[in-house]
């Protein structure tokens, strides 16, 4: 059977650090591998997990049940134990509690963590178990614990005298899980934000600032942590810095990026309007997360789509994509700087708490796909005198930098304009400026991908999905093919402009269609209906800060068929 394991217990415990060690070394040993984690907003205390799913291929979403449970406290084992098969077995602490249970395996990850110099290694104790219990060997764990601690002398050392401690505690106790696959391919394992991070730096993103906010901070993390990569990272004081200097940093040349979630965003909403009216490239990453107001800091949602296609006072197109699966993201992001810059525009990436913080074991990604031309215009395309807002067919004007050509200026205003960029009051320019901006939608429209469709052309059960639903939604379809269902399943990566001719087809020929997504009011199912008159036949919403499972899915379309 696959390995699906849970890891539970307060903050503080270390259990990102075991959970993620295991992860790794399952992706090591050949295994493709899903991991992902369920935190409280706190520094100590309160209940979080982490699950991790490895099978021979890497899976798309998360299993119900588990077969091994790591308990580093008593509550992990009142909240998981009844997600525990039968055949399971869970890794406890006899000092927290004794369960009559004879699929526990006792462990005295305290007593056996101080035996190796300090209880705060208890989780290090628990690791080895649970490496035991799966029939691997603690070798990539010892050079790992070593390699994490290599800077704090001796530390490595205590820690894997834990792990073996622990590990040798399980005596012969073993689950029955399936081996790794046989390929021998190169595989890479890294979790959304680190994806989206790598992207940008390929893309030649070279300012990026931000104001800290979860569930996006960790791409600012990853980006601050590259040296020698002319990248610079800023922390700006607030959002409102953070955009405008974006915007600064545009107007003069760089590729720029800033991330935020959807408070922070509220805050850039002037920003962006006025990218807008400058005709400035800007790309901003929003990572979503439940509202309103603070809502559940560190849970997922997709309840930001309307917000995005509609901030900012005032008409004007932008471009909004999201990030599906990590196959895809971190080229989908390079679309979105080259679309930013091509169109002179904002353009919104939207993410989610899920997908930033999910990781899985993929292929390594092919950087000679990267797109880094800036559209930049030269004296001889500029027509001298330089308009920088001159009227074309397509409504993108030539872009100069500052300097770039001598004795040209380059004006750019917030105030409605001409074609040099001097104030404008009349009519005529107003309206000449308005359509010369909203032309660029038919452009951006060419550009917009078409949604994926997995499936047969004329499914009984149609699901529609975008963002990062397509694992859960993936594997749905799947298991209802398998069970001989005529399903398909069509995912939106480009959300805007609405590409609408798969849609118009599968919707047309499907007997049943759900639109699955992450919100309370079905913000996608209306983004359609607005666009395109089309109707589905249902929704499957969830609203809870956790994340669609196959199971959910497909739970509310036995209900709705039958």
């Amino acid at each position: 059977m696959e390995i699906n394991v849970i890891v539970g217990g307060a903050a503080g415990q270390g259990m990102d650090t075991l959970s993620g060690t295991l992860a790794k070394i399952l992706a090591g040993a050949g295994y493709g591998v899903l991991s992902t984690r369920d935190y409280m907003s706190r520094i100590r205390g309160g209940h979080n997990f982490s699950i991790v799913r490895a099978a021979r291929e890497t899976p798309w979403t998360f299993a119900p049940a588990c077969n091994l449970l790591v308990c580093l406290d008593e509550a992990t084992h009142q909240n998981h134990i009844p997600k525990l098969d039968r055949d399971g077995a869970f890794i406890y602490d006899p000092e927290d509690f004794e369960p009559e249970d004879e699929r526990g395996v006792a462990v005295p990850m305290r007593e056996l963590a101080r035996a190796a110099g300090g209880r705060i290694m208890a989780n290090t104790v628990a690791l080895g178990a649970a490496l035991a219990l799966l029939g691997l060997q603690t070798a990539s764990a010892e050079e790992m614990l070593l390699d994490i601690f290599a800077d704090k002398e001796g530390v490595g050392e205590q820690n894997v005298d834990a792990l073996l401690r622990g590990w040798e505690t399980v005596g012969e106790r073993r689950l029955q899980v399936e081996s790794p696959g046989d390929d021998e391919g190169e595989r890479i394992f890294l979790e959304g934000n680190q994806a989206l991070g790598m992207a940008a730096a390929a893309s030649g993103c070279r300012f990026f600032t931000a104001y800290p906010m979860t569930p996006a901070t960790g791409i600012m993390t990853y980006l601050a942590g590259l040296e020698g990569d002319n990248v610079v990272v800023e922390q700006a004081e607030d959002e409102i810095a953070a955009i405008n200097a974006v915007l600064g940093a545009s107007f003069t040349g760089a590729r720029a990026l800033t991330a935020t979630s959807g408070g922070g965003f509220s805050l850039m909403a002037e920003g962006v309007s006025l990218a807008g009216m400058t005709e400035t490239p800007a790309v901003i990453i929003v990572a979503m997360r439940p509202g309103p107001a603070t809502g559940f800091p560190t849970r997922t949602d997709q309840g930001d789509l309307g917000f995005v296609l509609n901030a900012g006072h005032g008409e004007f197109p932008r471009a909004v994509l999201s990030a599906t699966h990590l196959e895809d993201a971190f080229y989908r992001l390079n679309k979105a700087f080259d679309l930013a810059d091509r169109f002179q525009t904002p353009v919104i990436f939207l993410s989610d708490q899920h997908f930033a913080d999910t990781a899985r074991t993929i292929e390594p990604y092919d950087f000679e796909r990267m797109q880094r031309e800036q559209h930049l215009a030269d004296d001889s395309t500029a027509e001298l005198p330089y308009r920088r807002y001159r009227l074309t067919e397509d409504g993108i004007s030539p872009r100069l930098l500052p300097g770039q050509v001598e004795g040209e200026v380059v004006l750019a205003d917030s105030d409605e304009h001409d074609e040099r960029g001097f104030i404008a009051e009349d009519a005529e320019t107003r309206v000449a400026m308005m359509e010369k901006r909203m032309k660029k939608l038919r452009g951006l429209m060419e550009e917009m991908d078409e949604p994926v469709y997995h499936g047969p052309e004329d499914p009984e059960i149609l699901l529609v999905g975008w963002g990062s639903t397509y694992g859960a939604i993936r594997e749905a379809r799947d298991q209802l093919a398998a069970g001989d269902t005529s399903a398909g399943h069509l995912h939106f990566a480009d959300i805007w402009p609405l590409q609408r001719s798969r849609l118009d087809h599968y919707l047309g020929v499907a007997k049943n269609s759900f639109c699955v997504e992450a919100n309370y009011t079905g913000q996608f199912a209306e983004l359609v209906r607005r666009e395109t008159g089309l109707e589905f036949h249902g929704s499957i919403r969830k609203y809870d800060g956790r994340p669609f499972t196959a199971a959910d899915i497909l739970r509310e379309v036995e209900e709705h068929v039958q």
